[in-house]
């Protein structure tokens, strides 16, 4: 069973900048993409930013230039570094993987608990 770990989150100021990461643990599996989502209030969850293994990274036009996705494959471990942070980028963050079981070699999105982001005016 792979399990992801959020951590990050919480309160900042309009023009601040916050960290998020998310580890996949467990074993027999390999992660490929990898990718953060937020969900504001009434909204529906849309793509932040996604990264592929060989570090192809995608933003959506709202945070490019503001933020930056990484990963580091040792640790099946994505962050999330977010710059300049707007009121409107206040939302429920998650990460998703995709996971591919080592023995059947079947593939699946795993998705994080989510990480509150708030952002202040």
């Amino acid at each position: 069973q792979v399990q992801l770990l959020e951590s990050g989150g919480g309160l900042v100021q309009a023009g601040g900048s916050l960290g998020l990461s998310c580890a996949a643990s467990g074993s027999g599996f390999s992660i490929n993409a990898m990718g953060w989502y937020r969900q504001a209030p009434g909204n529906e969850r849309e793509l932040v930013a996604s990264i592929t293994v060989g570090g192809r990274t995608d933003y959506a036009d709202s945070v490019k230039g503001r933020f930056a996705i990484s990963r580091d494959n040792a640790k099946n471990t994505v962050y999330l570094h977010m710059s300049s942070l707007k009121p409107e980028d206040t939302a429920v963050y998650y990460c998703k993987a995709e996971v591919r079981l080592v023995r059947s070699l079947s593939s699946y999105n795993k998705w994080g608990q989510g990480t509150q982001v708030t952002v202040s005016s």
